[in-house]
């Protein structure tokens, strides 16, 4: 198993949105986060012998990264197609012999999903979704939850600053359970007009959730 260290230096040549919409709030994954989840991963058994399923892969950094770590089976779903040839583009630019499948498609619709997942190995979905930050579209990643506590075994997202009390909420409703949990801040670069200054500080929090088995044990943080 490479290091974290190492998977982070692969994934820094990963390009970011060409031309970002923000009704999709597309915010480039720093290759720091999306290594520190997938090494997560992978010390949890959550990779191997499973398949990864990204949603909302956009530029494919989470996808990339479950890559080096060897998974049956890799997919990659967004629905914006110039993010997904940035995807492809960056799967030949790090340079992983590993397939992906790269789907044109809406994440949150669970009806192609019994086609697209090939076998019976456990599902492991790691996403950065929408934040739901923008006016009016507050929880925006509550399909995306959905969708991960219908398909998945267990999920790795990536959600904003203060939404604690909303994940905790919404799994113990879907019958989950939180078992690691951590904040993660990283520099954003300017890339919408609207941003006032050249870069900004964004505060995140990340989940590890259980979807199948409740009994297990509960972890307060995922540094390792």
């Amino acid at each position: 198993m490479s290091s974290k260290a190492s998977l982070e230096t692969e994934l820094a040549v990963v390009s970011g949105f060409e031309s970002p919409q923000i009704k999709l709030e597309q915010y480039p994954t720093p290759p720091e986060i999306a290594a520190h989840v997938i090494h997560i991963a992978d010390l949890q058994d959550d990779i191997i012998d499973r398949t990864i399923i990204d949603l909302g892969t956009g530029t494919g950094m989470l996808a990339l990264g479950a890559a080096f770590r060897g998974p049956n089976q890799i997919i990659g779903i967004d629905i914006d197609r110039s993010a997904l040839q940035v995807a492809q583009t960056n799967q030949s630019r790090v340079g992983t012999t590993a397939s992906i499948e790269w789907i044109l498609a809406d994440a949150t619709q669970l009806s192609f999903y019994p086609q697209a997942i090939q076998n019976s190995d456990p599902v492991t979905v790691v996403m950065n979704p929408p934040f739901g930050a923008q006016h009016g579209q507050k929880h925006t990643d509550r399909a995306f939850l959905t969708t991960a506590a219908r398909i998945a075994d267990v999920s790795y997202s990536i959600h904003n600053s203060g939404s604690q009390s909303f994940i905790e909420s919404f799994v113990a409703d879907e019958g989950g359970i939180i078992t690691h949990a951590f904040e993660a801040s990283f520099t954003l670069n300017r890339q919408f007009e609207f941003h006032d200054a050249s870069s900004t500080n964004i505060d995140t929090e990340v989940y590890r959730i259980n979807w199948t088995d409740t009994d297990i044990t509960v972890s307060n943080s995922t540094e390792e």
